[in-house]
């Protein structure tokens, strides 16, 4: 009997097989580097991208450093061309796209993990400092999530008065304040304590809410409500 698959190239094999995997139970047995292999496929169409999927998951450190990579680091690897890496920073941001909309969607913010998880994949590889802001109605409904301010990889200069302008603008009657931090300790600084409690006074004098700050790292998170400084 003809077998229609015999000479073909060991590595369009080893693609189907990959495929028939994750059809019939996603990503559940595949290692880092077999689940970055499979996406791989899709980018580069006629080659043996598994060297390349096990040289990157080792360069940045497993699968999540490979999508915190930035387009200019992903150039820089052998192999990866700019259609790759644009394809590759386009998955995160596919992810955080998902996870936003799931929450506009449910609207109401009842789970702090969905919060979190959203954040931390907006944010947790971010290279310089970013401060954005939640705002909810009073049924605890996301209105908008807007970045507030932009800085170095030290600190992002954020104005109360600004914060209270774009609640009074959404209409909110509550706030979720994140930012990251880029050094990758998600521990408060002496500024960011006097920050929250200048946002707290300021959103205090308005009758809003504020519900959480939220910092972000690459190693895992920080809540002021959880550590009962709000």
């Amino acid at each position: 009997m003809h077998n229609p698959d015999k000479g073909k190239a060991h590595y369009i094999m080893h693609r189907k097989r990959l495929r028939e995997r994750f059809r019939k139970t996603s990503f559940a047995g595949f290692s880092e580097y077999e689940a970055l292999e499979l996406l791989l496929t899709y980018a580069i169409p006629r080659k043996d991208v598994k060297p390349l999927a096990k040289e990157l998951i080792a360069k940045f450190g497993g699968f999540h450093g490979v999508l915190d990579a930035t387009f200019g680091e992903l150039v820089g690897v052998k192999g990866i061309s700019e259609n790759s890496a644009t394809f590759l920073t386009l998955l995160r941001g596919c992810a955080g796209l998902y996870l936003k909309q799931g929450l506009l969607e449910n609207r109401k913010i009842s789970s702090t993990m969905a919060l979190i998880d959203y954040c931390m994949t907006e944010m947790k590889g971010l290279r310089d400092e970013q401060f954005r802001t939640i705002f909810l109605n009073s049924q605890n409904e996301m209105l908008a999530d807007e970045v507030i301010q932009e800085g170095t990889v030290d600190q992002a200069v954020v104005y109360p008065r600004k914060v209270m302008e774009r609640a009074l603008h959404y209409k909110a009657t509550g706030m979720i304040f994140v930012h990251n931090h880029p050094s990758g300790s998600f521990k408060p600084s002496k500024d960011d304590i006097m920050l929250t409690e200048a946002l707290k006074q300021a959103a205090k004098s308005l009758q809003l809410k504020v519900h959480d700050h939220l910092i972000i790292s690459r190693h895992g998170y920080y809540s002021f409500l959880e550590s009962g400084l709000i």
